[in-house]
């Protein structure tokens, strides 16, 4: 019994080892194999292919994956610290990082290719035809965006080289982002075939709310890009709008300021030359607010010659570096005048907060000044209603999606703007460049503007003529108004008159009354003595 017992023991024993020796040999031997890109992620296994869900059926396996996706982390870096430079050079232009026209157009093609990098990496694993046809679109309009940059002449100069590299930087990330998709593709089915025996064709609801969210994202590029584009036709539209006068370049040539003169020189009866009305603008460009009174008191002989120009970023001005306060402003228009071979004397014309300019303007030119208008100016005291922290941060937002220029389409469409509607008429004020002037001018107002009038009133001779227009609707709605319209009233010691216009709005000129009352006052500044 003991025997038999035994017997079958060994006997089973020497099965067994049998058994396991042919298994083994059976195994394909790893003992001598090194692991490899594809196999050290790979768990011991027996013959045949692995679950399409196991973990390790990944494209990350491949070196040429990992690569892309390495890549791609880099150009986000690259990007965002690219984002980080523009941003701070809207409130302060770093040495030659100035854009002379596009506003906040760098600003988005840099947001546009950080949101396309990141959207591409978080859905790195995830690729879908959709999402590589959205990547192919906007690659496309983005291409085209870098076309119409670098083909028309005005532009190109507008956006600089920070602008060209802005868009060429966006336009390369965007096919990117396509070969990207397609990599991973690749990598995908190469594991998948490899792996399991065959591609996988189905997706996990984690899979296909991935391609959903990353599908509805990309839609939502697809028309910010598109905006993009067809405002960016608009800008080119209205680049071939001439200017009347010239532009000149000024501040070290870093960017134009226009300039134009109507009428002729001439004398008095000692031959000594009469008075050229040079006129600031208030809150809008002159072409679209002032110069229709102006000109009718130079077609009927009120005035012999006027000059006017447009501050940075208004009308055909480019946009100057910032910080811009109203006294940079006052000597980029002084070194305009000089390079057009225009001299005084001059009698200041200024409405609303032009005045300030005007104002700094005479007190660096007391010698050429014949006299000061001021049409219901704003005091500098009150800069703190331009200057408030709250105004600068709309005007800042409405800055970053100005480029979208969703309003300038719908005017150029559904109510026939024209291009001086969107240079210097109605929908001046919704150009990126002009947004980024006001910007300019409220970060300062309360600082460096208050600072130079305020220096401005005392160097200010006592004797210059000097005449005070108010509105009346402004004075009696405002107690703090009407009290700072008369002190503007002793900043000379020769006031000629002070009128309060009834009914004006702050516009003056609007009415007929007070068209009437501004140019029977300019008349007589101009020929004070």
């Amino acid at each position: 019994m003991v025997s038999l017992w035994g017997s079958k023991n060994g006997n089973d024993q020497q099965h067994g080892d049998d058994s396991a020796n042919e298994d083994n040999s059976r195994q394909p031997s790893r003992q001598g194999r090194e692991a490899d890109e594809r196999t050290r992620l790979l768990p011991p296994r027996n013959d045949g292919y692995l679950d399409p869900d196991d973990p390790a059926v990944s494209p990350y396996n491949l070196f040429s994956v990992r690569a892309v996706r390495f890549v791609g982390l880099l150009f986000l870096v690259i990007t965002f610290v690219w984002w980080v430079l523009l941003l701070v050079s809207i409130f302060v232009s770093p040495p030659m990082m100035h854009s002379r026209g596009s506003g906040f157009f760098d600003f988005s093609f840099t947001t546009l290719t950080a949101g396309n990098l990141s959207i591409g990496l978080l859905f790195f694993s995830t690729p879908s035809r959709p999402m590589e046809i959205s990547s192919l679109i906007i690659a496309a309009f983005l291409l085209l965006d870098m076309i119409v940059i670098l083909a028309v002449q005005r532009l190109r100069s507008e956006e600089g080289w920070v602008g060209i590299t802005s868009v060429i930087w966006a336009t390369a990330m965007a096919f990117y982002n396509v070969m990207s998709d397609r990599v991973v593709a690749w990598g995908k089915k190469e594991e998948e075939e490899r792996l399991t025996g065959r591609q996988e064709t189905r997706r996990t609801l984690r899979e296909w709310c991935a391609v959903m969210t990353a599908t509805l994202i990309m839609v939502i590029m697809i028309i910010i890009t598109i905006l993009l584009t067809a405002t960016l036709i608009l800008r080119s539209r209205d680049a071939s709008l001439k200017p009347p006068g010239d532009r000149y370049m000024v501040d070290g040539d870093k960017y134009k300021l226009h300039l134009a003169c109507l009428g002729n020189i001439t004398y008095d009866e000692k031959g000594k030359r009469n008075p050229t009305v040079l006129v600031e603008a208030g809150e809008l460009p002159f072409e679209d607010t002032m110069d229709d009174w102006i000109y009718g008191a130079f077609k009927n002989g009120t005035i012999d010659r006027y000059c006017y120009y447009d501050r940075p970023g208004f009308a055909w001005s480019d946009n100057a570096p910032s910080p811009h306060s109203a006294g940079m402003t006052s000597d980029a228009l002084s070194e305009a005048l000089a390079k057009a071979g225009e001299q005084g004397p001059w009698v200041l014309v200024s409405a609303g907060v032009g005045s300030i300019y005007s104002r700094i303007f005479s007190s660096r030119h007391v010698r050429d000044v014949h006299g000061l208008f001021l049409i219901d100016g704003l005091h500098e005291d009150l800069l703190h209603r331009i200057g408030s922290p709250a105004r600068g941060f709309v005007l800042w937002g409405r800055g970053i999606i100005s480029p979208l220029g969703y309003d300038r389409l719908l005017g150029a469409i559904f109510k026939g703007r024209t291009r001086e509607d969107r240079v210097y008429g109605k929908s001046a004020y919704q150009a990126g460049k002009f947004i980024k002037a006001k910007l300019q001018e409220n970060l300062v107002a309360n600082s460096l503007t208050k600072n130079e009038v305020s220096q401005a009133r005392n160097i200010q001779t006592p004797n210059t003529p000097l005449v005070v227009v108010s509105s009346a609707i402004e004075v009696r709605s405002d107690n703090e108004w009407e009290r700072k319209q008369e002190d503007l009233t002793k900043i000379t010691d020769n006031l000629i008159s002070w009128d309060v216009v009834n009914k004006a709005p702050h516009r003056v000129w609007l009415t007929l009354e007070g068209r009437t009352i501004l140019e029977k006052r300019l008349g007589e500044l101009v020929r004070a003595k």
